[in-house]
């Protein structure tokens, strides 16, 4: 999952921002209509990144992102303007058949799959794909699997470990994964970059491996020069009738990097030469352009904004005696304001919606509804009502907050919730800290902190992840995401149950229990659900945000003539 640090996982820092689904039915996907887009062209990424790998081991990239311009998994994620992503066969026949009450998983692959070099793709290089990633010369990728496959908590990779017994490919054309617990969301786990294959003869540079892996996507690396440019051409044996996810559209598509955020923005402002042919992907239109975008009709055409995404909130220590009585933890939702937040980030069209739920829109299991229905500016009297009923006066919060974020948990946003506190007496002094510091304060084991504001997009289109890593018993310190420090063994049982279920709709309905279960007890306080705007050139089609995730799906984009 992804603690989103600007508009992130466990991890990335990225620049984002998201929002909402009934709240905001329908996104806005700019210009160009997928009818225009045409085969050929190049087009061309503005990017910031300095380095790109292309290692499935090492990526933690969303299943519509670049990395899968070149590599496919045994499913994938096909998306459309106003749905949640919906999870679809790519490598395999199906999203897979499950047996032994939910423990395990196999797939079939289709027939005639090739590489770029024409030789066959089979299930034994999806079995060395997956063992790769547990390798520690080849870690940062996503890593959910390594928990979940059994003897994966002591497999230490192909290189010294031999081969993990859990993964069997019994056939060319069959693979078996063996897990230790039922796991409902394991066909939305195979769509992530480490399921994708590796030939082991292929694999002779494993450092290096990422600079120009064995294609099965529709494009090819042509070259790579770290710090400028990244060039994906064809795969002349990418076959379109085996893809549901990809459409193949450009002749090329080159990445420039190591670009500054302002200089990517203006250049797709101006809109003159390639860059007509042009989108950023991972950087955000910052709040200080708005004015310029939205003063001139024809850049605003050019911004695709999403529906839904990352959720902001603002997170109570619950161990912390002030605010351990669930009576304070509720006086505090009255009295946010959530519309001072919204501004704060840019207002409604380019910040974000106002939130009251934990699962976000756009994914399985959201229902709107709203469990204290305060204004959206607050109702400090109220707050203040409550907070006499439990006896508690002169409350002074600490909130930590990063002072390097423009974004949704920015300063900006804690002084917005401070101003907030102060009308309804309570008094909050805003600690600012570096991202780093402030993360390992507020995910380690001693969390001197009263507050803190997050924000988190999960790395696959389930409820899982909007719950489990922040409010699972589990996940407090040791570098886990419940900074509420929220502990319910009723919430964990609940947890466990939905983890196991395989049936999708059944598991949406019991995500969307534990959601209102847990906001009962108020151990955050959601704020909004954070947009993301991304700009692209006037040639660019088929580029819009969907619900989920909140970024352009490269793996569809084409260019008019």
């Amino acid at each position: 999952m992804k603690r989103i640090s600007r508009a992130v996982a466990v991890a990335a820092v990225l620049a984002l921002a998201a929002a909402a689904c009934n709240a905001n039915n329908k996104s806005t996907p700019s210009a160009g209509s997928t009818a225009a887009a045409q085969q050929g062209g190049t087009f061309h990424v503005l990017s910031t990144a300095k380095e790109i790998s292309l290692d499935p081991a090492k990526s933690q990239n969303l299943g519509t992102s670049t990395i899968h311009l070149v590599l496919r998994g045994l499913t994938s994620w096909k998306t459309s303007p106003d749905k949640a992503a919906e999870l679809v066969p790519d490598l395999a026949t199906d999203t897979g058949q499950v047996s032994d009450g939910g423990k395990t998983w196999t797939y079939k692959l289709k027939s005639g799959l090739k590489y770029a070099d024409g030789s066959p793709i089979v299930a034994a290089d999806i079995k060395y794909g997956v063992e790769r990633s547990f390798a520690p010369e080849l870690s940062g990728g996503l890593g959910y699997h390594k928990s979940l496959l059994v003897g994966g908590d002591k497999y230490a990779g192909p290189y010294k470990g031999g081969e993990l017994a859990s993964i069997e490919t019994p056939d060319d054309t069959t693979i078996v994964f063996k897990l230790n617990k039922p796991y409902g969301d394991w066909p939305w786990i195979v769509s992530m970059p480490a399921f994708s294959p590796v030939p082991k003869k292929a694999d002779t540079d494993p450092a290096h491996y990422g600079e120009k892996p064995m294609a099965s996507g529709p494009y090819q690396v042509q070259s790579y020069t770290p710090g400028s440019k990244l060039v994906l051409t064809r795969n002349p044996n990418w076959d379109k009738s085996t893809d549901q996810a990809r459409t193949g559209l450009p002749d090329s598509i080159v990445t420039d990097m190591g670009l500054q955020p302002d200089v990517v923005n203006q250049r797709l402002i101006a809109d003159s030469g390639d860059d007509k042919n042009a989108a950023a992907t991972g950087v955000s239109v910052p709040a200080a352009l708005i004015p310029t975008i939205t003063g001139n009709p024809a850049v605003k055409a050019r911004v695709a904004t999403s529906p839904s995404g990352a959720l902001a909130y603002l997170a109570m220590n619950t161990k912390r005696p002030a605010l351990s009585n669930p009576a304070v933890r509720k006086a505090i939702q009255y009295a946010v304001d959530k519309q001072a937040v919204q501004v704060a980030v840019g207002g409604p069209e380019y910040g974000g919606e106002i939130a009251s739920t934990l699962i976000t829109p756009g994914m399985d299991g959201y229902n709107k509804y709203d469990l204290y229905q305060a204004p959206p500016a607050g109702d400090p009297d109220k707050a203040k009502q409550m907070l006499q009923a439990a006896g508690v006066s002169n409350l002074n919060l600490v909130l930590a907050a990063d002072n390097t974020s423009s974004g949704v948990i920015g300063v900006s946003v804690a002084q917005a919730i401070q101003q907030g506190l102060k009308r309804a007496g309570i008094n909050v002094t805003i600690k600012p800290m570096d991202n780093t510091p402030l993360t390992d304060l507020i995910t380690g084991n001693k969390a001197d902190f009263d507050l803190t504001v997050s924000s988190w997009l999960p790395d696959f289109p389930s409820a899982i992840g909007n719950i489990q890593p922040l409010f699972a018993s589990s996940e407090i310190g040791n570098g886990g995401y419940n900074i509420s420090r929220y502990s319910n063994p009723a919430v964990d049982s609940a947890i466990a149950a939905a983890t196991a279920e395989s049936d999708r709709s059944k598991a949406a309905g019991m995500w969307g229990a534990i959601d209102k279960q847990i906001m009962q007890d108020a151990p955050i306080v959601p704020l909004i659900y954070a947009r993301n705007a991304f700009l692209h050139g006037s040639n660019v089609q088929n580029f819009y945000l969907p619900p989920y995730p909140p970024y352009p799906n490269v793996l569809i984009v084409g260019l008019s003539k």
